[in-house]
């Protein structure tokens, strides 16, 4: 046994225990260096096959020349080809039991064709040389709880694109969509699924490649420049992730070789009908050390901040789109899949344990609990939770006609019940604005105007509400057409026309004031950062609450989501004295009539809200309100950081 093998034998024995995260260091095509000459080594995993062979350009695409030999634990197959260089392109040739021959991709390939090309290419990670030491000093030392995070989430083929309709490459969204999320103030970028995929209308979410950032836009370490030209621009990076299913390409993970492998064999577990895809094998422990390495790949090679999985209720429940007679209760006679929830505790535990400042966010859409609690005591080990049921609501309200919102209101208070049960992002993402649900402002009833106050009315809530914050791109200035993958947004509103130009001010402005107020992130665990004023004013549309940071400095956030003006309304307030709006989504600057001239107001004994003193003030129609308690008329308090 040689020296190579040797080295392998514990990385493939922790592969087969499931215990395995950094698979991408054995398996793929690495750049070596053996008996004095320079080529590449491959390994895959294979346990079903009779043989498989390396073939590509280099050997004229024939099995029989390159034959891989088996290796210690007999399911893997590993060939070391000299003379192979950068970008040559490669499939392994399976020979499955019954004689077929199928011709794969790589599982740990790092790069590839561009589709709708298939094929894997050469390619060596190393040697970039990263600039965003000092931001990670800087994210390491805080408390991420207590944080801003204000997400902008891109599709980064449909972000912007040129007039021939050709993609932006990663160094042109370096050049350019850094500067455009600096400008506009988000903490952290997310991106749609980079890993690679063949089907452009999955946008990404059916993957072949788990470990190759997709083609179409540029080489791997083109994405790692990206990566770091964001951090150096102080922004953080969170890509999608897609752990519970993969489509039925020939060329990708699909019974790779000749039989369920990285797929469940069980009937009612193999796949989602629904979608056309298969279904990962949770309780199969290669499958876990494959998914497991996917993930830390991205902090290790990409430096990514963190995570968003997506899908995972599809993964918790056995019954996920199913009727009844189509799955097969646990040992518990229970809907629940006990091997996700396994591997889901698993991959938080490894991803932290290498990786202590990672954001892992589950795409969780029920009620299931503890998805952000450990998992010693029953969680799934995530640190943040999508927050869809606060979604759901707030859209539906917001497309009610403000006559009818009155018959609604527990829908823009019913989120306070549960808000501290879970560490919650508020999102407002790519899936809300396609398919006939109409982008963020054509959502909104009402004129022209009035559509473009009630997204300021709503920011100005969402902002406010607790919870981080998470909007697809298209939003900030105001885009009519939803969101189409196939074409770029339409920047030309935000220059062509005011109030679409002014939407964008607004947000901008928005996003300083929350970054620069700990009063709206500092405390979102529990009542000691809200507290409500006004949380039952159906017949007005009107919802007011008070954000407190941890020095004790408070913001009054009033939010009317009325089609008419309140005129002398009275808010109940804690203390006498003083208040001053400091933000106001009225302004004429922001789109808005400016209807409100006075800024400051005094509250008088006079009860509201179960409140013994209150504010006598003019509320406009779809309208958001900040105000603060000014301690004296010559000494205003501070709420803010300098």
């Amino acid at each position: 046994m040689d020296k190579t093998m040797k080295e392998t034998d514990f990385p493939l024995y922790l592969y087969h225990h499931g215990k395995n995260d950094r698979i991408y260091e054995i398996f793929g095509a690495h750049k070596t260096v053996k008996d004095g000459a320079e080529g590449y080594m491959f390994r895959v995993w294979a346990p079903h096959a009779k043989s498989v062979s390396v073939v590509g350009d280099f050997n004229g695409w024939d099995p029989s020349r390159n034959v891989m030999e088996r290796m210690i634990d007999n399911e893997s197959f590993e060939l070391f080809l000299p003379g192979l260089k950068q970008y040559d392109i490669y499939k392994y040739c399976i020979t499955a039991a019954d004689g077929r021959q199928l011709y794969k991709a790589d599982p740990v390939g790092f790069h590839t064709e561009t589709p709708p090309e298939t094929a894997s290419k050469l390619y060596d990670l190393e040697g970039y040389e990263w600039g965003d030491k000092e931001y990670f000093d800087g994210i390491q030392s805080r408390n991420i709880y207590s944080s801003p995070i204000n997400i902008y989430e891109v599709n980064l083929l449909s972000w912007k694109k040129y007039e021939d309709g050709n993609y932006l490459s990663y160094r042109d969204l370096a050049r350019e969509l850094v500067a455009y999320v600096k400008e506009m103030g988000y903490t952290h970028v997310e991106f749609m699924p980079v890993t690679e995929y063949p089907f452009d209308g999955s946008w990404g979410y059916q993957v072949t490649g788990y470990f190759a950032v997709t083609s179409r836009l540029g080489t791997p370490q083109d994405f790692m420049y990206l990566v770091d030209c964001f951090h150096r621009a102080g922004i953080g990076v969170i890509v999608d992730w897609v752990p519970a299913h993969f489509p039925k390409d020939a060329h990708g993970l699909y019974e790779f070789d000749g039989q369920p492998l990285y797929e469940s064999s069980q009937w009612d577990r193999m796949e989602h009908k629904s979608w056309g895809t298969r279904r990962f094998d949770y309780g199969r422990e290669e499958v876990l050390s494959f998914l497991i390495s996917g993930a830390c790949f991205f902090f290790d090679k990409f430096h990514v901040d963190g995570l968003r999985v997506d899908a995972v209720a599809s993964m918790l429940y056995l019954d996920y789109d199913k009727r009844p007679g189509e799955w097969v209760p646990n040992i518990y006679g229970e809907n629940k899949n006990l091997e996700a929830i396994a591997f889901l505790r698993r991959l938080n535990e490894a991803v932290f344990l290498r990786f202590p400042y990672a954001m892992m966010i589950a795409e969780e859409s029920t009620a299931w609990g503890l998805v952000t609690k450990p998992g010693s005591v029953g969680g799934l080990g995530f640190n943040f939770k999508w927050n869809m049921g606060w979604m759901n609501d707030m859209l539906s309200y917001l497309c009610l006609n403000p006559y009818f919102r009155m018959n609604n209101h527990n829908k823009l208070t019913f989120s306070m019940m549960y808000a501290f049960s879970e560490n919650y992002v508020l999102p407002i993402s790519h899936d809300e604005v396609v398919h006939g649900k109409c982008s963020l402002i054509n959502k909104m009833p009402g004129t022209y105007e009035e559509k473009f106050a009630g997204v300021r009315a709503f920011l100005g809530y969402m902002a406010a509400h607790p919870g981080k914050k998470l909007n697809f791109m298209g939003y900030e200035f105001g885009q009519f057409k939803e969101w189409n993958y196939k074409e770029g947004l339409e920047f030309f509103l935000r220059d062509n026309y005011e109030l679409h130009g002014k939407l964008s001010v607004y947000v901008k402005a928005l996003n300083k004031f929350y970054t620069d107020t700990p009063a709206f992130y500092e405390i979102e665990d529990s009542w000691d950062g809200f507290e409500w004023l006004a949380p039952d004013d159906a017949d007005r549309n009107i919802v007011a609450f008070i954000r407190r940071d941890r020095a004790g400095n408070e913001i009054i956030s009033v939010t009317s989501y009325s089609g008419v003006d309140a005129d002398g309304y009275l808010l109940g307030v804690n203390k006498k004295g003083k208040y001053k709006i400091i933000f106001n989504s009225d302004e004429k600057k922001y789109g808005g009539e400016g209807k409100l001239t006075k800024r400051t107001f005094s509250a008088v004994k006079k009860p509201s809200h179960g409140k013994q003193y209150s504010l006598q003030i003019s509320v406009p129609k779809l309208t958001t309100l900040y105000l603060v308690y000014e301690p004296s008329a010559t000494k205003s308090g501070t709420q803010t950081k300098k």
